[in-house]
C-alpha cells in the first residue's frame, strides 16, 4: 500500500497502515527465525529424523514385520533374513518391539513436557508478576522440590503409585515443572517493567489478560527451548526407570526395558542384538531433540537475529 492509495478518512488510513505494518513485521520475524534455524544443519537433520521417527511410531502396526507380543519360537535368535534384528529371550521379534517402543518414548517425552510446561508456565507467570509474598511462597515450593534427589524422588513415587505408562507420564510431568517456573519467572520480572505492561495496568486491563495476552507471547521463546530439552530428559528418565524395572512393564515394549536384557553378562557380551539397537535409538533420539533445542535457542535469540 502506497501513500497515494490512501482514502480521505485519516483514521481508517492509520489503522490500515498499522495493521499492514504489523502483519509484515510478524511475517518477517517468522521468516527470520526459520532462516536462522535452517542454518543450523544439525538441527535441521535432527528435525527431519525426529519427524521420520514420529511417523514410524504412528504407523507402527503397518511397518512392524511381526506382532511385538507374538512368540515366534526362536528364542534369542541372532539377526537373519526372517528376523532382521533377531529375537529376544522370549522369542519375540526385536525389530517389531523396537518400532513399537518408539511410541512409548515419544508419548512419555511429549506428555510429561506438556504437563510440566503448563504447570511451570502458570506458576512462573503468577510468581514473577505478583511478586511479594506470592513470589516468595511459590519460589520456596520450587526450592523444596529441587532439594530432593530428582531420580530418587521419582523412584519413590513410582513405587507407591505404580509404574504404568499413564502414571509415568503424570509423575514426570508433576515433578519436572520447577525449571520451567524459574525460567518464566525470570523473564516476567524483566518484561513487567516495560512500558506496554505498565500502560496495560494503567488502562485497567484484568490480570489474566495482561498475563496471557501481553506477557506470555513474549516469553514463548525460552518456554519452547526449555520444553525441547525437557523432552530429551523425560526420554532418558523413562529409559533409566524401565532399565531398573520401575518404568514401563513388559510385555509393553520400551527402549528402556529392552535394555534390561543387558543386565546379563552373557547377553552383554555374546548377544548384542538384544540391547545395542535400543541403546542406539535412545542416544540418537536424545541427541536429535537436543540439537533441535540448540537450533531453536539460536533462532529465537533476539540478540543474534540477523
Amino acid at each position: 500500500m502506497s501513500v497515494s492509495d490512501l482514502q480521505p478518512n485519516s483514521e481508517i488510513n492509520a489503522k490500515l497502515l498499522i495493521s499492514e505494518g504489523y502483519e509484515q513485521k510478524e511475517e518477517s520475524y517468522v521468516k527470520m527465525v526459520v532462516r536462522r534455524f535452517m542454518k543450523h544443519r544439525l538441527a535441521v537433520v535432527s528435525a527431519v529424523g525426529l519427524a521420520l521417527l514420529t511417523l514410524v511410531a504412528v504407523f507402527a502396526p503397518f511397518l512392524a514385520p511381526y506382532d511385538p507380543y507374538a512368540v515366534t519360537g526362536a528364542f534369542g535368535a541372532s539377526p537373519s533374513a526372517e528376523h532382521l534384528l533377531g529375537t529376544d529371550l522370549v522369542s519375540r521379534d526385536a525389530l517389531s518391539r523396537l518400532i513399537y517402543a518408539a511410541r512409548v518414548s515419544l508419548q512419555v517425552g511429549v506428555g510429561a513436557v506438556v504437563i510440566s510446561s503448563v504447570i511451570g508456565t502458570i506458576l512462573g507467570l503468577i510468581s514473577g508478576y505478583a511478586g511479594g509474598k506470592v513470589d516468595i511462597i511459590i519460589m520456596r515450593i520450587v526450592d523444596v522440590f529441587m532439594s530432593f534427589p530428582h531420580l530418587m524422588l521419582i523412584l519413590v513415587v513410582v513405587s507407591v503409585v505404580g509404574s504404568s505408562l499413564t502414571n509415568l507420564i503424570l509423575i514426570l510431568g508433576l515433578l519436572n515443572w520447577t525449571g520451567m517456573a524459574r525460567i518464566v519467572r525470570g523473564s516476567v520480572l524483566s518484561i513487567k517493567q516495560l512500558d506496554y505492561v505498565k500502560a496495560s495496568i494503567a488502562l485497567g486491563f484484568s490480570t489474566p489478560r495482561i498475563l496471557f495476552k501481553h506477557i506470555l507471547p513474549n516469553v514463548l521463546a525460552p518456554i519452547l527451548v526449555h520444553a525441547t530439552f525437557g523432552i530429551a530428559n523425560a526420554i532418558m528418565v523413562e529409559a533409566a526407570l524401565s532399565f531398573l524395572g520401575m518404568g514401563v512393564q513388559p510385555p509393553t515394549a520400551s527402549w528402556g526395558n529392552m535394555l534390561t536384557e543387558a543386565q546379563s553378562l552373557t547377553v552383554l557380551t555374546s548377544q548384542p542384538w538384544l540391547w545395542v539397537p535400543a541403546g542406539i535409538m535412545i542416544v540418537l533420539t536424545v541427541l536429535a531433540v537436543n540439537f533441535i533445542g540448540d537450533g531453536l535457542r539460536d533462532a529465537l535469540d533476539p540478540k543474534s537475529l540477523k
